[in-house]
């Protein structure tokens, strides 16, 4: 009797010992699983900011391109000219209004 109850506890415990086992690998598995998971969250969401920093840049390259146009045209002579003409009324001065310094 004293000997099926030394087995019996013996028992118990290798019972024990693989549960306690299989309780570390799955913790252990889990934890691996959640790092994965947060690492995998964390590259889709720096995904997310690269493509709206592209987006951004792109837009203001394109911002950029369009204020050079308009400064192109701001500067050209023949508009400067035409508002100089029409809006400030002025003329080219006739001969006898230039005075040629020495």
């Amino acid at each position: 009797m004293a000997r099926s109850k030394a087995i019996k506890i013996a028992d118990h415990e290798i019972i024990g010992v693989k549960y306690s086992s299989f309780i570390y690998a799955a913790l252990i598995f889990m934890v691996i699983a959640l790092v994965y998971v947060w690492c995998h969250i964390h590259i889709t969401e720096l995904n997310y900011d690269i493509a709206r920093e592209i987006k951004l840049r792109d837009r203001l390259l394109k911002e950029n391109n369009e204020l050079k146009m308009e400064i192109g045209m701001l500067k050209s002579p023949a508009r400067i000219e035409a508002f100089a003409r029409d809006k400030l009324q002025m003329h080219y001065p006739e001969r006898d209004q230039v005075v040629i310094l020495k």
